[in-house]
């Protein structure tokens, strides 16, 4: 059974001037801007988000699932998956390019050692559907047990 998602972007201006907007059919994107400025400058507190950005939730959200499904799999409950990633946008040639996403998770699940954590930590990394999805870019784990 394949599972489609849609989200539409709608771009008025220039790159560097115009503004867009994106809206999802669930509603969860609904007319959410983003910009040059919210892409390329630092403007905390105000609306607004990024294609980088959105690849980081899309990514820590898909694997702090994987990591719960997996722990569930071997006789566990997690109390607690605690999952960021980064995504490292940078300079290259004239444009720029994704370069690096570094992936942290804090786990917390009574009943299991932190060897097999550690080591469903970096299976759940490898397993993720974004990540592979984005398997041309460099990522990597920081992972600590609680």
């Amino acid at each position: 059974m394949a599972i489609k998602r849609k989200v539409n972007a709608n771009w008025k201006g220039t790159g560097t001037e115009g503004e867009g907007h994106l809206n999802s059919s669930n509603k969860f994107f609904d007319n959410t801007p983003y910009s040059f400025k919210s892409r390329f400058e630092n403007e905390d507190g105000k609306l607004g988000t990024n294609p980088e950005e959105l690849i980081a939730a899309a990514h820590s959200g898909c694997y702090a699932m994987a990591l719960s499904v997996a722990i569930s799999q071997a006789g566990h409950t997690p109390d607690e998956i605690d999952a960021n990633a980064e995504v490292v946008l940078d300079k290259e040639g004239e444009g720029f390019a994704i370069k690096e996403i570094k992936l942290t998770v804090k786990g917390s699940v009574s009943g299991m050692s932190e060897d097999d954590f550690l080591k469903m930590a970096e299976d759940a990394k490898k397993g993720c559907p974004i990540s592979k999805a984005l398997s041309a870019v460099p990522i990597s784990l920081e992972a600590s047990f609680k």
